[in-house]
């Protein structure tokens, strides 16, 4: 069985309410004619039965008040009749109803109790149904005659008749305006979705392209909007991970490419002195232990990522953390005749983890001194902002990077002087790393450098308040 689209199960439904809708209007329309106005038909007819009967001052009827009872017939609307002889008033009925019927049992004890009897039936004579009210009239506890009172209620099929003749017309041109409403609505909700599957077909192909019509501001706008939002994210991860993917190749086919040519060397017995030889071991194990660090320093990246490793988290004295990590430098500055000045607050506690946190202030420290030329300067200080944040700021005088170049730092295989970066040993992933576990631990990180006046490297993190 074909399955209905949403277009179509849309129009089956705006069909149905219309249908639904218009029967419930003739049907309430034909309820309000047939039983309200009956009602107030019969209210009426006793309300004129109860004032004539009113007029009966008990005994035999006299003339007088039969001819005030025919006056009052040529004035009303109704006709009205009075009957002085109780077993006569089967035969004043305009429909069929039998004197036993309608004095006996239970209307015959209305009667008596000086309440009227209400009957409606169906006139063969003239198609139609005829309403007629008995009223007592009462001699203490004996029944001496009654006012009879009938009206047809043609007046109110009629009417009927003529309001659905009016209805109809009405109700075909509501119909008609509600379908092409309907239609343009219909049209906007569903060209979107349909504009959503077929860019999602394209994006399960690889075309992550998608410029789905924005036409309103309901939930199936803000769903269009939000579904071009996310293609357009799958589009640059996908770029992401394509420039990722080149730039893994890229770098790996350099230290391949040397190790390959210096091993080849080596085999055919190019080296011709035993200094030679080893020159070359030494270059083909620079480049193993650089795609070692690659490698290393990928697989950390994918890891704090993917949270597959999550963190530890204790209160650390960061002070301490820093202050070891300077230690283990101190020897690489000295040989490079680099002053490594640090200011330090002991008394910030950072809820983290130790190791992270000494793997970002490692890789800021080592971009600082590998990044600083012999005689320079590295600063690292630790204070505290507030309460709850701490700032730890590593700058340097390094040659420093072009402003507009800042908002690429902490990307992957991002270098400013790639050769040079290259040369020094460098990944281009250790800000990445640095700015991954930031994020992690709820802090934020940022950079401010110009060329020729050195980087400041800015972390805040989030401090352990001392209880009170």
């Amino acid at each position: 069985m074909k399955r209905l689209r949403l277009g179509q199960k849309l129009w089956l439904a705006i069909g149905a309410a219309v249908v639904a809708t218009l029967a419930f209007s003739f049907g309430l329309l034909n309820y309000f004619y047939r039983t309200v106005y009956m009602k107030e038909v019969e209210r009426t007819l006793i309300a004129e039965g109860t004032s004539l009967a009113r007029d009966y001052r008990g005994g035999a009827v006299t003339e007088a008040y039969r001819r005030q009872i025919e006056w009052y017939d040529e004035k009303s609307t109704a006709t009205i009749l009075l009957i002085d002889n109780p077993r006569e008033l089967s035969a004043c009925f305009p429909f069929p109803v039998h004197y036993d019927a309608l004095v006996s049992g239970r209307d015959r004890e209305t009667l008596l109790a000086g309440k009227p009897v209400v009957k409606t039936g169906y006139e063969k004579r003239f198609g139609r149904r005829v309403m007629a009210v008995v009223v007592p009239l009462l001699d203490g506890k004996r029944l001496e005659g009654a006012i009879y009172l009938y009206l047809p209620l043609a007046d109110v099929q009629e009417a009927t008749k003529r309001a659905a003749a009016a209805f109809w017309p009405l109700a075909a041109i509501f119909a008609a305006a509600l379908l092409v409403v309907g239609r343009r609505m219909v049209r906007q909700m569903t060209e979107p979705l349909q504009a959503m599957e077929q860019a999602a077909e394209r994006m399960a192909e690889g075309r992550y392209e998608a410029d789905i019509p924005v036409r309103s501001d309901d939930e199936i706008g803000r769903l269009a909007e939000a579904f071009n939002q996310m293609a357009d994210a799958i589009a640059k991860e996908d770029e992401r991970k394509r420039e990722f993917l080149a730039n893994v190749s890229h770098e790996l086919r350099t230290p391949l490419s040397y190790m390959k040519g210096y091993s080849e060397a080596l085999l055919a017995g190019l080296a011709k002195t035993k200094e030679e030889e080893k020159a070359y071991l030494r270059l083909i194990h620079r480049e193993t232990e650089r795609m070692e660090r690659l490698v290393r320093d990928l697989l950390d990246l994918a890891r704090l990522e993917g949270q597959s490793v999550p963190l530890e988290r204790a209160p650390v004295a960061f002070a301490q953390v820093i202050e070891d990590v300077i230690a283990t430098y101190e020897p690489i500055a000295a040989q490079k005749r680099i002053e490594l000045a640090c200011e330090l607050d002991y008394d910030i506690i950072v809820n983290g983890d130790a190791d992270r946190l000494e793997q970002v202030v490692r890789n800021l420290l080592d971009n600082a001194i590998r990044y600083t030329p012999e005689g320079g300067a590295v600063t690292v200080r630790l204070s505290r902002l507030s309460e709850a944040e701490g700032e730890l700021v590593v700058q340097d005088t390094g040659k420093g990077i072009p402003k507009d170049q800042l908002p690429l730092l902490g990307q992957r295989f991002f270098r400013v002087d790639r050769a040079r970066t290259r040369k020094e040993g460098g990944t281009g992933l250790g800000l990445a790393i640095v700015k991954q576990i930031v994020s992690l631990h709820d802090g934020a990180i940022w950079f401010d450098s110009d060329l020729g006046r050195g980087m400041i490297v800015f972390v805040r993190l989030p401090l352990v308040r001392e209880e009170e």
